[in-house]
């Protein structure tokens, strides 16, 4: 008798609400050989929630994928079920995942999905933002010239954004977004979705900024970024020269000006520093 198929099984996890599990999500579970998983502990509490008992757990971190690609390869072409849950929401989406589907897929074994739970998507639809086009941005770079250029290409952007970001970090990222963007543009930031502090603010990236200095916030957060208008005609460089200059001749630094600048008239707060510089 021909030995059943193994197959790779990505399973979306609650972000939060335990109750958001769906039963197809737990009969895969039950079903799996081997569960894949970031944290033992986290989905061990999940399996208990779910009645679930005697499952064979291996630990998959993004340190530990590449490494687990040829072993999961093995045990599908031995006819297992590995299935595949990260902590919170769908695997591969800022999450360990993509690089493993690629393997399988590329191997010509199967992958199926069991969706569920997203952060991403959870956020953009509760933001009141439009939802018709969007970007998934994940976590920007930390620092330097990679933040810088995805700073720039969000300032430029006409789709809304969704962007991950830890809570101590928050405040520094919607200030260097408000100097990317201006400080007018529109952004929700989605913190705790679906648990029992959820909480979903609305305003200016300005404000947001402004709010969270003041008070840094605690849980996930999720900022979904209003995108550029699409009838938003950037000024050009004498219109933004023009402006700068008025403001260095006041006794504004280059960077001040830049600022200053850049938030009024809805530029990239490095295309103002840039122009300050010649200006000067």
């Amino acid at each position: 008798m021909k030995a059943q198929p193994g197959r790779l099984v990505l399973v979306a996890t609650p972000i939060g609400n335990l109750g958001d599990l769906s039963p197809r999500a737990v009969e895969a579970l039950g079903g799996a050989d081997v569960i894949l998983c970031e944290d033992t502990r986290r989905t061990r509490t999940l399996l208990t929630h779910a009645g679930l008992s005697g499952r064979r757990l291996v630990a998959m971190d993004a340190n530990r994928e590449a490494a687990a690609v040829t072993r999961v390869l093995g045990l599908i072409r031995e006819g297992r079920t590995v299935a595949l849950a990260t902590d919170a929401g769908m695997p591969a989406v800022s999450d360990p995942g993509a690089r493993l589907v690629a393997a399988v897929a590329a191997a010509g074994e199967e992958v199926v999905v069991v969706p569920g739970p997203s952060a991403a998507l959870a956020a953009l639809v509760v933001s009141g933002l439009p939802t018709d086009r969007f970007v998934f941005e994940g976590f920007l770079p930390r620092k330097g010239s990679e933040r810088a250029a995805r700073l720039e290409a969000l300032a430029g952007e006409v789709r809304t954004s969704v962007i991950f970001e830890a809570p101590l970090r928050l405040g520094a990222t919607l200030a260097d977004l408000a100097g990317a963007c201006g400080s007018e543009r529109p952004v929700a930031v989605a913190r705790e979705l679906t648990k029992l502090h959820e909480e979903v603010w609305r305003g200016s990236l300005g404000e947001a900024a402004a709010l969270a200095a003041c008070a840094p916030p605690r849980g996930e957060q999720v900022i979904v970024l209003g995108g550029l208008a699409p009838d938003a005609v950037a000024p050009d460089d004498q219109t933004v020269g023009a402006a700068l200059r008025e403001r260095l001749e006041a006794g504004d630094s280059a960077r001040d000006a830049a600022r200053t600048v850049a938030a009024e008239l809805g530029i990239p707060r490095r295309r103002a520093y840039e122009l300050a510089l010649r200006s000067r």
